[in-house]
């Protein structure tokens, strides 16, 4: 029905419902007036027609990782402006979520798209960036989807346009979970074979390969992250990588004196907060800073 029948259907049935309770309270039948008047009060509230809730209307299920990888194959596609890009933030959920406000999934949770327009869309046009980070993304969907299409990736590398100077990377935490064992061998595997795949795409762009970050979990920390973490940065050094990969330590700043994880940083323990993406970005843009001085006196 449409609103206006809505109310007077409302309007007829309270006058039905009042004339009754008038009729019981003049005979005495209290125990009949009073449902009476109960079922002529819930009248009376407001009418949601149905399909008024996302819940009452079909719709196909699209998971959000999905819309993400669709969004950015979108914009590789149709961008103008590729070839004004000059870092390309790559990786998981805690890369992604540098283009979230307020978390959709839980309210009250709010992560890094403030800061993200801060210092990362244009103002500084040296720190110009794409956020390719997918939630979920283990560090083999990483590899796929920057995999050439000519060999059966995504390709969201390929394109000739897009020449950043850097590609930020942090990847290999979701590997923690359904490990292979021993995780730590494996997610190291993992993010080597992603730093030589970028290399392979965008030869001219530093890897800023980037420490995994602390979660509120000290065994997981102490036996997979923290041992990662330490040859990740013996790998960035190698003389094989010395030109090209420059590996940022993050882990420190997300942590108290005595080694936990700064809960304030962090949402649930593992993504960070608003506030932790400011560590983060503080971190970041002076160490790019300090990166590009250097190569500025190397030519």
């Amino acid at each position: 029905m449409d609103a206006p029948r809505d109310r007077a259907v409302v309007a007829n049935n309270l006058r039905r419902m009042l004339r009754r309770l008038s009729e019981a309270a003049g005979s005495g039948r209290r125990a009949t007036a009073i449902p009476v008047l109960g079922l002529a009060l819930s009248l009376t509230a407001p009418v949601v027609a149905a399909g008024d809730f996302q819940s009452a209307r079909p719709a196909a299920r699209v998971e959000y990782w999905q819309k993400r990888e669709a969004e950015i194959t979108a914009f590789l596609a149709t961008s103008k402006t590729l070839a004004a890009i000059r870092l390309v933030f790559l990786g998981d959920s805690i890369t992604d979520f540098w283009s979230l406000r307020e978390d959709p999934w839980v309210r009250g949770q709010w992560h890094g798209a403030d800061v993200w327009a801060e210092s990362f869309t244009g103002a500084n046009p040296a720190n110009l960036a794409i956020n390719m980070g997918i939630s979920g993304d283990r560090t083999e969907h990483i590899l796929h989807r920057i995999l050439p299409r000519a060999s059966g990736g995504l390709g969201e590398l390929d394109a000739p346009a897009l020449r950043p100077d850097y590609v930020i990377l942090m990847a290999g935490i979701n590997n923690s979970w359904a490990p292979e064992d021993p995780a730590a061998d494996s997610i190291l595997d993992g993010v080597v074979a992603i730093v030589a795949a970028i290399h392979q795409r965008k030869p001219a762009a530093r890897v800023v390969l980037q420490s995994l970050l602390p979660t509120s979990d000290d065994t997981k920390n102490r036996e997979v992250v923290q041992p990662v973490n330490a040859r990740l940065a013996i790998f960035a050094a190698s003389a094989s990588q010395a030109g090209w990969v420059r590996y940022l330590d993050l882990y420190p700043a997300f942590v108290d004196a005595s080694g936990k994880q700064i809960a304030s940083d962090f949402n649930e323990g593992l993504h960070p907060s608003a506030a932790g993406y400011r560590v983060w970005r503080d971190r970041l843009v002076p160490f790019l800073e300090c990166d590009r001085a250097g190569r500025s006196g190397d030519r």
